[in-house]
């Protein structure tokens, strides 16, 4: 069986000067709640769905770093996700779905990806 992706087109979510540096903010694109961050080493989009518990609170977790990898961690049990691939460093196996990020003119856009 083989997985594939599917990408969709890009979309406006804010401009960038409302997002605050560290911190998440959750985003409804193209129906999906998307937890979006804007840290020191760029922009990243994931699912808002903490995998572990099913609540949609990862845009509310704590932003941070481990061994120089950007993180946050989920505020319910304190799973931490590597924002730049969605893989929880902690749970072996647990990964949370990432999306494409730009900002294009002042405007942060998301593209979602999901699985097939």
């Amino acid at each position: 069986m083989s997985i594939t992706m599917t990408t969709h087109a890009w979309t406006a979510v804010c401009r960038l000067d409302r997002l605050e540096p560290e911190r998440g903010v959750a985003a409804l694109v193209d129906g999906v709640q998307v937890a979006l961050f804007h840290t020191a080493d760029g922009l990243f989009a994931i699912d808002n769905r903490d995998p572990v518990t099913g609540a949609y609170v990862l845009s509310r977790g704590i932003v941070g770093s481990r061994g120089g990898v950007p993180t946050v961690a989920s505020p319910l049990h304190k799973q931490v996700y590597d924002l730049r691939t969605g893989e929880c460093l902690d749970l072996p196996g647990v990964t949370v779905a990432r999306h494409e990020t730009r900002c294009h003119d002042g405007i942060v856009e998301v593209r979602l990806r999901q699985e097939d």
